[in-house]
Protein backbone atom coordinates (compact mmCIF):
# COMPACT_ATOMS: atom_id res chain seq x y z
CA UNK A 1 0.00 0.00 0.00
CA UNK A 2 1.24 3.47 -1.05
CA UNK A 3 1.22 6.49 0.94
CA UNK A 4 -1.15 9.02 -1.10
CA UNK A 5 0.25 12.73 -1.19
CA UNK A 6 -1.80 15.95 -2.54
CA UNK A 7 -0.18 19.04 -3.28
CA UNK A 8 -1.65 22.22 -4.72
CA UNK A 9 -0.03 25.64 -6.42
CA UNK A 10 -0.43 29.02 -4.94
CA UNK A 11 -1.99 31.41 -7.50
CA UNK A 12 -4.33 33.64 -5.93
CA UNK A 13 -8.16 33.70 -7.36
CA UNK A 14 -7.07 30.99 -9.61
CA UNK A 15 -7.04 28.51 -6.64
CA UNK A 16 -10.50 28.10 -8.30
CA UNK A 17 -8.88 25.50 -11.03
CA UNK A 18 -7.23 22.68 -8.58
CA UNK A 19 -10.18 23.13 -6.53
CA UNK A 20 -13.01 21.98 -9.37
CA UNK A 21 -10.57 19.61 -10.09
CA UNK A 22 -10.40 17.77 -6.56
CA UNK A 23 -14.35 18.53 -6.28
CA UNK A 24 -14.62 16.07 -9.61
CA UNK A 25 -12.32 13.62 -8.05
CA UNK A 26 -14.16 13.81 -4.61
CA UNK A 27 -17.26 13.18 -6.52
CA UNK A 28 -16.00 10.17 -7.68
CA UNK A 29 -15.17 9.01 -4.44
CA UNK A 30 -18.48 9.82 -3.12
CA UNK A 31 -19.59 7.32 -5.80
CA UNK A 32 -17.52 4.80 -4.55
CA UNK A 33 -18.76 5.54 -0.96
CA UNK A 34 -21.22 8.25 -0.25
CA UNK A 35 -20.35 9.21 3.37
CA UNK A 36 -16.43 9.85 2.38
CA UNK A 37 -14.35 12.87 1.62
CA UNK A 38 -11.59 13.83 -0.20
CA UNK A 39 -9.62 13.75 2.54
CA UNK A 40 -9.88 10.51 3.64
CA UNK A 41 -7.89 9.19 0.74
CA UNK A 42 -5.05 11.18 1.18
CA UNK A 43 -2.51 11.11 3.96
CA UNK A 44 -0.94 14.10 3.47
CA UNK A 45 -2.26 17.01 2.13
CA UNK A 46 0.19 20.45 0.79
CA UNK A 47 0.20 23.61 -0.25
CA UNK A 48 1.13 27.11 -0.41
CA UNK A 49 -0.71 30.56 -0.37
CA UNK A 50 -4.56 29.62 -1.97
CA UNK A 51 -3.30 26.06 -2.23
CA UNK A 52 -2.91 26.02 2.02
CA UNK A 53 -6.07 27.53 2.25
CA UNK A 54 -7.83 24.56 0.33
CA UNK A 55 -5.69 22.31 2.12
CA UNK A 56 -6.28 23.48 5.57
CA UNK A 57 -10.32 23.99 4.32
CA UNK A 58 -10.17 19.76 3.35
CA UNK A 59 -8.88 18.92 6.52
CA UNK A 60 -11.10 21.54 9.31
CA UNK A 61 -13.08 18.80 11.47
CA UNK A 62 -16.06 19.09 12.20
CA UNK A 63 -17.89 18.64 15.99
CA UNK A 64 -17.30 14.68 15.39
CA UNK A 65 -13.65 15.00 13.70
CA UNK A 66 -15.04 14.38 10.29
CA UNK A 67 -13.52 17.11 7.27
CA UNK A 68 -15.99 19.52 7.74
CA UNK A 69 -15.86 20.75 4.10
CA UNK A 70 -15.99 19.30 0.55
CA UNK A 71 -13.97 20.69 -2.44
CA UNK A 72 -17.27 22.50 -3.43
CA UNK A 73 -16.82 24.23 -0.26
CA UNK A 74 -13.75 25.57 -1.45
CA UNK A 75 -15.12 26.55 -5.06
CA UNK A 76 -17.73 28.61 -3.54
CA UNK A 77 -15.36 30.50 -1.09
CA UNK A 78 -14.00 31.77 -3.78
CA UNK A 79 -16.27 31.85 -6.65
CA UNK A 80 -18.84 33.75 -3.56
CA UNK A 81 -15.84 35.90 -1.84
CA UNK A 82 -13.29 36.61 -4.33
CA UNK A 83 -14.25 39.87 -5.20
CA UNK A 84 -14.31 41.35 -1.44
CA UNK A 85 -10.94 39.67 -0.65
CA UNK A 86 -9.47 41.30 -3.64
CA UNK A 87 -11.32 44.72 -3.73
CA UNK A 88 -9.49 47.91 -3.32
CA UNK A 89 -11.48 50.79 -1.98
CA UNK A 90 -10.83 54.53 -3.47
CA UNK A 91 -8.90 55.60 -0.99
CA UNK A 92 -7.00 52.57 -0.39
CA UNK A 93 -5.71 53.33 -4.35
CA UNK A 94 -4.84 56.76 -3.98
CA UNK A 95 -2.92 56.49 -0.75
CA UNK A 96 -0.99 53.98 -1.96
CA UNK A 97 -0.23 54.89 -5.60
CA UNK A 98 -2.16 51.81 -6.54
CA UNK A 99 -0.09 49.70 -4.52
CA UNK A 100 3.93 51.28 -4.88
CA UNK A 101 3.93 52.59 -1.72
CA UNK A 102 2.29 50.29 0.39
CA UNK A 103 0.05 46.91 0.30
CA UNK A 104 -2.55 46.59 -2.71
CA UNK A 105 -5.33 45.12 -0.59
CA UNK A 106 -6.75 45.39 3.11
CA UNK A 107 -6.47 41.87 4.79
CA UNK A 108 -9.52 42.21 6.69
CA UNK A 109 -12.07 40.88 4.65
CA UNK A 110 -9.96 37.88 4.37
CA UNK A 111 -8.98 37.54 8.03
CA UNK A 112 -12.57 37.54 8.66
CA UNK A 113 -13.15 34.64 6.05
CA UNK A 114 -11.20 32.44 7.40
CA UNK A 115 -11.76 32.93 10.63
CA UNK A 116 -15.45 32.29 9.72
CA UNK A 117 -14.76 29.21 8.08
CA UNK A 118 -11.99 27.72 10.27
CA UNK A 119 -12.61 29.56 13.70
CA UNK A 120 -10.72 28.28 16.63
CA UNK A 121 -8.90 25.10 14.53
CA UNK A 122 -5.63 23.94 15.19
CA UNK A 123 -3.11 22.66 13.26
CA UNK A 124 -2.34 19.71 15.74
CA UNK A 125 -6.32 19.18 14.98
CA UNK A 126 -6.34 18.47 11.34
CA UNK A 127 -8.15 15.53 9.79
CA UNK A 128 -5.11 14.21 7.96
CA UNK A 129 -1.38 15.55 8.45
CA UNK A 130 -1.22 18.72 5.94
CA UNK A 131 1.77 20.98 5.51
CA UNK A 132 1.42 25.05 4.22
CA UNK A 133 4.52 27.02 3.63
CA UNK A 134 5.16 30.34 4.29
CA UNK A 135 8.57 32.48 4.53
CA UNK A 136 9.79 34.32 7.74
CA UNK A 137 10.80 37.63 7.26
CA UNK A 138 12.58 38.63 10.88
CA UNK A 139 14.43 35.32 10.97
CA UNK A 140 14.91 35.07 7.23
CA UNK A 141 14.00 31.30 7.09
CA UNK A 142 11.70 29.35 4.79
CA UNK A 143 8.74 28.31 7.58
CA UNK A 144 6.82 24.98 7.29
CA UNK A 145 3.85 24.39 9.55
CA UNK A 146 3.19 20.94 9.69
CA UNK A 147 0.80 19.02 11.65
CA UNK A 148 3.43 15.77 12.30
CA UNK A 149 5.34 18.45 14.02
CA UNK A 150 2.91 19.69 16.69
CA UNK A 151 4.00 17.21 19.57
CA UNK A 152 6.01 20.41 19.98
CA UNK A 153 3.79 22.89 21.34
CA UNK A 154 5.64 25.70 19.98
CA UNK A 155 5.07 24.63 16.25
CA UNK A 156 1.13 24.25 16.76
CA UNK A 157 -0.77 27.54 15.67
CA UNK A 158 -4.20 28.27 14.60
CA UNK A 159 -5.01 27.30 10.81
CA UNK A 160 -6.62 30.92 10.23
CA UNK A 161 -3.57 32.31 10.60
CA UNK A 162 -1.26 29.86 9.02
CA UNK A 163 -3.46 30.30 6.18
CA UNK A 164 -2.82 34.51 6.55
CA UNK A 165 0.72 34.08 6.74
CA UNK A 166 0.72 31.22 3.33
CA UNK A 167 -1.22 34.26 1.89
CA UNK A 168 0.91 37.24 2.65
CA UNK A 169 2.00 37.60 -1.31
CA UNK A 170 4.39 40.92 -0.78
CA UNK A 171 2.82 43.60 -2.72
CA UNK A 172 -0.88 42.39 -2.10
CA UNK A 173 -1.16 42.22 1.32
CA UNK A 174 0.79 43.00 4.46
CA UNK A 175 2.36 40.69 6.24
CA UNK A 176 1.32 38.41 8.60
CA UNK A 177 1.91 38.87 12.09
CA UNK A 178 1.01 35.83 14.07
CA UNK A 179 1.98 33.25 17.39
CA UNK A 180 2.43 30.15 18.45
CA UNK A 181 0.20 28.24 21.10
CA UNK A 182 2.89 29.16 23.24
CA UNK A 183 2.88 33.10 22.53
CA UNK A 184 5.88 32.69 20.57
CA UNK A 185 5.49 35.70 17.35
CA UNK A 186 6.38 35.39 13.80
CA UNK A 187 6.30 37.64 10.86
CA UNK A 188 5.63 36.05 7.81
CA UNK A 189 4.90 36.31 4.25
CA UNK A 190 3.35 34.17 1.44
CA UNK A 191 5.51 30.89 0.95
CA UNK A 192 5.25 31.07 -2.83
CA UNK A 193 8.06 33.34 -2.76
CA UNK A 194 10.29 30.21 -2.35
CA UNK A 195 7.65 27.17 -3.03
CA UNK A 196 4.50 28.30 -5.17
CA UNK A 197 4.40 24.76 -6.18
CA UNK A 198 5.13 22.61 -2.96
CA UNK A 199 5.82 19.29 -4.38
CA UNK A 200 8.69 18.85 -3.59
CA UNK A 201 8.13 19.89 -0.23
CA UNK A 202 5.69 17.47 -0.04
CA UNK A 203 8.07 14.71 -1.10
CA UNK A 204 10.45 15.75 1.66
CA UNK A 205 8.01 15.64 3.88
CA UNK A 206 6.42 12.52 3.41
CA UNK A 207 10.02 11.13 3.45
CA UNK A 208 9.74 11.63 7.51
CA UNK A 209 5.94 10.56 8.21
CA UNK A 210 5.56 7.34 10.03
CA UNK A 211 2.08 6.67 8.28
CA UNK A 212 1.18 3.33 9.09
CA UNK A 213 1.35 4.87 13.10
CA UNK A 214 0.05 8.87 12.13
CA UNK A 215 -2.94 7.44 9.73
CA UNK A 216 -3.67 4.04 12.47
CA UNK A 217 -3.41 1.74 9.32
CA UNK A 218 -0.49 -0.85 9.46
CA UNK A 219 -0.70 -1.25 5.69
CA UNK A 220 0.90 2.23 4.73
CA UNK A 221 4.28 2.90 5.05
CA UNK A 222 6.71 4.06 7.56
CA UNK A 223 8.94 7.54 5.72
CA UNK A 224 8.61 6.10 2.32
CA UNK A 225 10.71 6.25 -0.18
CA UNK A 226 9.04 7.49 -3.72
CA UNK A 227 8.07 3.88 -4.81
CA UNK A 228 6.10 3.78 -2.11
CA UNK A 229 4.46 7.03 -2.86
CA UNK A 230 1.56 8.31 -5.27
CA UNK A 231 1.68 12.01 -5.70
CA UNK A 232 -0.55 14.38 -6.90
CA UNK A 233 0.75 17.85 -8.04
CA UNK A 234 -2.10 20.11 -9.15
CA UNK A 235 -1.19 23.83 -10.58
CA UNK A 236 -3.17 26.86 -10.79
CA UNK A 237 -2.66 27.52 -14.23
CA UNK A 238 0.23 28.08 -17.09
CA UNK A 239 1.32 31.70 -17.54
CA UNK A 240 2.54 31.85 -21.15
CA UNK A 241 3.34 35.61 -21.38
CA UNK A 242 6.21 36.64 -22.86
CA UNK A 243 8.39 39.59 -22.38
CA UNK A 244 10.35 40.47 -24.74
CA UNK A 245 13.88 42.04 -25.08
CA UNK A 246 12.76 45.75 -26.72
CA UNK A 247 10.36 46.36 -24.30
CA UNK A 248 12.16 45.10 -21.02
CA UNK A 249 15.55 45.94 -21.54
CA UNK A 250 15.24 49.81 -20.00
CA UNK A 251 12.95 48.59 -17.30
CA UNK A 252 13.44 49.70 -13.49
CA UNK A 253 12.42 48.67 -10.32
CA UNK A 254 8.69 49.80 -10.27
CA UNK A 255 8.42 48.14 -13.47
CA UNK A 256 9.41 44.58 -12.73
CA UNK A 257 7.51 44.41 -9.58
CA UNK A 258 4.77 42.34 -10.63
CA UNK A 259 6.51 40.58 -14.01
CA UNK A 260 9.55 39.07 -11.41
CA UNK A 261 6.83 38.10 -9.05
CA UNK A 262 4.62 36.26 -11.70
CA UNK A 263 8.53 34.95 -13.25
CA UNK A 264 9.36 33.48 -10.47
CA UNK A 265 6.75 31.60 -9.28
CA UNK A 266 6.21 30.25 -12.42
CA UNK A 267 9.65 29.37 -12.52
CA UNK A 268 9.32 27.79 -9.36
CA UNK A 269 6.74 25.38 -10.21
CA UNK A 270 8.35 24.40 -13.59
CA UNK A 271 11.77 23.20 -11.93
CA UNK A 272 9.75 21.57 -8.93
CA UNK A 273 7.52 19.31 -12.33
CA UNK A 274 11.03 18.94 -13.92
CA UNK A 275 12.79 17.51 -10.56
CA UNK A 276 10.01 14.96 -9.36
CA UNK A 277 9.79 13.61 -13.09
CA UNK A 278 12.98 12.94 -13.31
CA UNK A 279 13.13 11.30 -9.42
CA UNK A 280 10.06 9.23 -10.14
CA UNK A 281 11.46 8.52 -13.92
CA UNK A 282 13.91 6.04 -11.79
CA UNK A 283 10.70 4.64 -9.50
CA UNK A 284 9.02 1.18 -10.42
CA UNK A 285 6.02 3.53 -11.41
CA UNK A 286 6.74 6.14 -12.67
CA UNK A 287 2.83 7.00 -13.29
CA UNK A 288 2.73 7.76 -9.50
CA UNK A 289 3.79 11.29 -9.99
CA UNK A 290 0.94 13.01 -11.60
CA UNK A 291 0.96 17.06 -12.44
CA UNK A 292 -2.03 18.50 -13.63
CA UNK A 293 -1.77 22.31 -14.61
CA UNK A 294 -4.49 24.10 -16.83
CA UNK A 295 -3.39 26.08 -19.71
CA UNK A 296 -4.91 29.74 -18.79
CA UNK A 297 -6.81 30.24 -21.79
CA UNK A 298 -9.79 32.64 -21.94
CA UNK A 299 -9.23 34.33 -18.21
CA UNK A 300 -6.83 37.04 -17.07
CA UNK A 301 -3.80 34.86 -15.37
CA UNK A 302 -3.85 38.26 -12.65
CA UNK A 303 -4.04 36.06 -9.17
CA UNK A 304 -5.78 39.27 -7.37
CA UNK A 305 -8.65 39.80 -10.92
CA UNK A 306 -11.66 38.46 -8.95
CA UNK A 307 -13.94 40.75 -11.10
CA UNK A 308 -17.50 38.59 -11.33
CA UNK A 309 -16.38 38.27 -15.42
CA UNK A 310 -12.99 36.41 -14.40
CA UNK A 311 -14.08 34.56 -11.81
CA UNK A 312 -17.02 33.44 -14.19
CA UNK A 313 -14.28 32.47 -16.97
CA UNK A 314 -11.76 30.70 -14.16
CA UNK A 315 -15.20 28.75 -13.49
CA UNK A 316 -15.51 27.79 -17.12
CA UNK A 317 -12.30 26.75 -17.63
CA UNK A 318 -11.71 24.73 -14.64
CA UNK A 319 -15.03 22.29 -16.15
CA UNK A 320 -13.26 22.27 -19.44
CA UNK A 321 -10.08 20.85 -17.91
CA UNK A 322 -11.99 18.34 -16.18
CA UNK A 323 -13.28 17.29 -19.22
CA UNK A 324 -10.26 17.24 -21.25
CA UNK A 325 -9.11 14.94 -18.51
CA UNK A 326 -11.90 12.90 -17.39
CA UNK A 327 -10.19 9.93 -18.00
CA UNK A 328 -7.01 10.76 -15.81
CA UNK A 329 -8.85 12.10 -13.13
CA UNK A 330 -11.17 8.66 -13.16
CA UNK A 331 -8.00 6.46 -13.26
CA UNK A 332 -6.71 8.77 -10.41
CA UNK A 333 -9.48 8.26 -7.90
CA UNK A 334 -9.84 4.64 -8.46
CA UNK A 335 -5.77 4.57 -7.65
CA UNK A 336 -6.82 6.70 -4.69
CA UNK A 337 -9.78 3.95 -3.48
CA UNK A 338 -6.48 0.85 -4.43
CA UNK A 339 -4.37 3.13 -2.32
CA UNK A 340 -6.45 2.94 0.84
CA UNK A 341 -7.53 -0.01 1.43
Amino acid sequence: MKANILSIDGGGIRGILPAKALAYIESRLIANNKNTRLSDYFDLIVGTSTGGIIAALLTTPDENGRPRYTAQDAIDLYADNGGKIFDSSLWKKISSIGGITDEKYSASYLEKLLDKYLGSTMLSQTTKPILITSYDIRNRAAKFFGTADTINENRDFYLKDICRATSAAPTYFEPARITSATDTPFALIDGGMFANNPAMTAYAEARTIDFAKIIGNENKPIHPSANKMFMVSLGTGSIKKPYYYEEVKDWGSVQWIKPIIDIMMSANAETVDFELKQLFSTCINPKDYIRLIPELIGVNPDMDDASSRNIQALLQLGDKFVADNKEILDNLATQLILNSK
